[in-house]
């Protein structure tokens, strides 16, 4: 530590711009995303994505080319606008597409066709033959090809996808096949009917849990820091309470089983016996751990209270923090949404017609294109990891001038908007280094698990494992370096240092705290995971009592099930919220330890709960005798630093 004690730490004095090439090298990469959707929608047919078209080649509402080879190819669709399968219900699965015929129509059927009679009819009532082209709706009755060229009847009452022009029937239970290869426990389409009416009649129900699960969040927010200490012990007194019960209850079984044992002698009841002791000797031994790790970190979790009291504090003089969440999911949502475009886009992008073995139309892929998908695929991830980066990097700018600000009266307007600026002005490049970072770990991994759902009852045992145990190192590697990263963009935000250096210094305190990180990260994480159960558990329970009313008339499994995953949803983006707060004031608290002892000129910016904590622990470490002068001395808080 000695050398980083030479480069001082200089919270909020300069700010310089950080990482300039690698915001170069990102801007440069969006252009190339950029690139890559003026192309697909230069090149691509988006007309053939919009419209649609036929198995023939043909485009539906517009006069075609025609496709050498092919009959049926190069009509004028003009009146025909709408796509019909003629046989909409025969899914391929592997494929992922329709294997039926396609046709282009001037409407689609609006009430269920029974036999050739009645598309006959349709079709001289409406105008819109549903047969293939080379039929007239004359012959329909008569000419033998009927069946091969007709549609399967009944034909499903059906209505136009809105934006694409395609015939899908108004009952999904046609799908439920589809739904079924993707949830297995559906057995028959009526399960599927009842489930999804049981969340239609309780829609209204849904809404309401799902903002309560929202005010529900937002209150544990305001009181989490009430009852930390509360929490705290309540949870260690727990789990002492469950290693200690457990343990007994084996003891006793064992005792049990060895007295009456004694009259039968058979394998089962020594095999049994032995695994009991084997149980109760493990579980004892993690009780003594357990205590044993209670007492070393009894001074440790003091620490975590202190900090989940001071992250309260910070809530409330910046209460604009509670509404990130909100906006960095609806840019993630806006981009999704433009990559999922882009994305079909370039599904239609340079692909030539080619005749398939059963004389219709196919589009396949041209060889350069596939570099595209790949760079897409990329950007997706690059860019969705820059916008979560970009979050962290807003909550440590906030939380960082709300610590160092020792007059809390001389805080910004707006602190949050104030760290905005910050970032958008100097340290964007580090926020896309950071990103890129744990990008470059991702890919990997989610090649491994192509690789892995590819093989699968392909591979040998070893194999697979060997796969799996690369997915979990990958897996536990990009955890660390989240936490890594978070850590670094705290020390840019004080210290105005490109990534490496503030990585690299953030480590160095991180591991001369390394018990503390420990406490924090286990206790606090423990306590927020207690948080979101409640906070489901509430959700839940409401939801149970309201839903019963409806028990005779709908299932009320699945609506109750989307209540608890969104209530989960909204918890975790509030509570990880949280646990940034407590990360970044941690790191800014063992700064403020290391560079400042209490004496006139170095006075601690902390506050006084913070304070506190560090007079008890120099108490008690003098009361140990290893207290000299300089620990032992009493601090006095700053005028400005006990102002609530």
């Amino acid at each position: 530590s000695h050398k980083s004690s030479k480069r001082e730490w200089k919270p909020l004095e300069d700010h310089s711009c950080t990482d300039v090439p690698w915001l170069l090298l990102f801007i440069l990469f969006c252009i190339g995303m950029g690139f890559i959707c003026g192309f697909s929608i230069a090149t691509g047919a988006a007309a053939r994505l919009l419209s649609g078209y036929d198995s023939y080649g043909n485009i539906c509402g517009q006069k075609n080319v025609k496709v050498e080879g092919i009959v049926n190819s190069g009509l004028d669709l003009t009146q025909k606008k709408y796509v019909f399968f003629l046989d909409p219900c025969n899914i391929d699965l592997v494929h992922q597409k329709i294997k039926s015929i396609a046709l282009c129509v001037s409407a689609c059927p609006r009430k269920e066709l029974k036999s050739l009679a009645d598309i006959q009819k349709f079709a001289e009532t409406n105008g819109s033959t549903l047969c293939s082209y080379e039929l007239q709706p004359s012959e329909y009755t008569t000419d033998p090809r009927a069946a091969k060229l007709c549609p399967k009847y009944p034909v499903p009452e059906s209505a136009p996808i809105p934006f694409f022009h395609r015939c899908a029937p108004v009952n999904i239970s046609c799908y439920a096949k589809f739904a079924e290869a993707l949830i297995t426990f559906v057995s028959d389409s009526s399960v599927l009917h009842r489930l999804i009416s049981g969340v239609m009649t309780s829609k209204e129900i849904i809404m309401g849990l799902c903002l309560l699960s929202l005010v529900l969040s937002m209150i544990l927010m305001v009181i989490i820091r009430y009852i930390s200490r509360v929490l705290v012990w309540i949870l260690t007194i727990l789990v002492i309470l469950g290693s200690l019960g457990g343990t007994g209850v084996l003891w006793w079984l064992y005792a049990k089983q060895r007295i009456s044992a004694g009259a039968l002698e058979t394998q089962i009841a020594k095999d049994n016996l032995q695994a009991l002791l084997i149980y109760a000797i493990a579980a004892t031994v993690f009780t003594v751990i357990m205590f044993l790790i209670v007492l070393i970190m009894r001074k440790r979790v003091a620490l975590t209270i202190a900090l989940f009291h001071v992250a309260g504090k910070v809530f409330i003089h910046l209460p604009l923090l509670v509404f990130q969440p909100f906006w960095t999911f609806f840019v993630l949502i806006v981009f999704w949404t433009y990559w999922i475009t882009v994305l079909l886009f370039l599904g239609t992008t340079g692909k030539h017609p080619v005749p398939n073995e059963e004389g219709f139309v196919e589009f396949r892929m041209a060889g350069p294109l596939k570099y595209m998908w790949w760079y897409h695929v990329v950007g997706l991830i690059w860019i969705s990891e820059f916008i979560l980066a970009c979050q962290q990097m807003t909550v440590a700018g906030a939380v960082v001038t709300y610590y160092f600000t020792r007059e809390k009266r001389n805080l910004p307007f707006t602190p949050i908007l104030a760290s905005v600026n910050r970032l958008v002005c100097y340290h964007l490049g580090t926020v896309a280094k950071g990103s890129f970072i744990i990008t470059l770990v991702k890919i990997p991994r989610m090649i491994l698990m192509y690789i892995h759902t590819q093989l699968k009852g392909k591979e040998n045992a070893c194999a697979r494992c060997m796969l799996k145990a690369c997915i979990c190192c990958l897996w536990c590697l990009e955890k660390c370096l989240t936490y890594l990263n978070q850590n670094a963009y705290t020390a840019t935000a004080i210290n105005s240092t490109n990534f490496c250096t503030s990585a690299k210094d953030a480590f160095v305190i991180l591991v001369e705290n390394a018990l503390r990180v420990a406490a924090i990260n286990t206790v606090g994480d423990f306590m927020l995971f207690l948080g979101k159960v409640l906070i489901v558990c509430s959700t839940g329970l409401a939801g149970i009592m309201l839903l019963n009313y409806q028990r005779d008339y709908t299932v009320w499994v699945l609506p109750l099930i989307i209540v608890c995953l969104f209530a989960f949803l909204v918890a975790h983006c509030f509570l990880s919220i949280y646990e940034m707060v407590v990360d970044v004031l941690f790191l800014c608290f063992a700064i403020d330890t290391k560079y400042n002892d209490g004496s006139p000129g170095r006075e601690f910016y902390m506050d006084k709960v913070l304070m506190e904590f560090v007079e008890n622990s120099r108490k008690s470490m003098k009361e140990a005798g290893r207290g000299g002068g300089a620990e032992g001395r009493e601090l006095k808080p700053m005028v400005g630093a006990d102002e609530e």
